[in-house]
């Protein structure tokens, strides 16, 4: 497998871009944890993002080549929602309990904070690459 430089910056650049949007996400799921009432009608829930590998095919259909990473679904986290008793909150049930959302928060953070290493790794990758290019162009160069 040929991996030129410029392929490994597409590779980490697709990297940070859907670590950048799982940040998004996250943030989405902890401004909505306490959200009782949304426009359907129920709770928030708790999304989750999952990602998928591209791949090129090369040369033959038995080579395939690395292209990155992008994001394949967001979907709902169907786990159920919380429930509090709070009798004199509006969106109370007939016993007195309040559904809220599925977020936890700690979780959301363990995930945030993942997404952030992942996103630095690909910044690393990316500043290796670009150290290699002025390593070549210095040897080059006679320097």
């Amino acid at each position: 497998m040929n991996l030129s430089a410029f392929k490994i910056m597409d590779i980490a650049a697709s990297g940070m871009t859907a670590e950048r949007f799982r940040s998004e996400v996250i943030s989405n799921n902890l401004a909505n944890a306490n959200t009782t009432r949304t426009e359907n009608g129920g709770p928030y829930r708790r999304k989750v993002v999952t990602f998928k590998e591209v791949l090129n095919k090369q040369y033959s259909n038995e080579d395939k080549e690395i292209a990155g990473v992008k994001v394949d679904k967001l979907e709902e986290d169907k786990s159920p929602f919380r429930l509090v008793y709070d009798p004199s909150h509006p969106d109370a049930d007939k016993n007195g309990y309040v559904k809220y959302p599925n977020v936890n928060p700690l979780r959301e953070m363990v995930d945030l904070i993942t997404a952030q290493r992942a996103y630095e790794a690909n910044v690393a990758s990316v500043n290796s690459a670009k150290t290699m290019f002025n390593s070549a162009l210095s040897i080059g160069r006679g320097a």
